[in-house]
């Protein structure tokens, strides 16, 4: 394998590390501690 080869898979695993966190951030963030969905909660008028 070359350098170039060792770079790419390199790279291929942290931006699929790094999808992996922010889907994962950006789904924890609807739910509360208690798991329930935080945009079908009923909102206080």
């Amino acid at each position: 394998m070359s350098f170039g080869d060792i770079i790419y898979i390199v790279v291929a695993i942290l931006f699929s590390i790094m999808t992996f966190a922010i889907i994962r951030g950006n789904f924890q963030r609807k739910f509360d501690n208690d798991g329930n969905r935080l945009d079908l909660k009923n909102k206080k008028e």
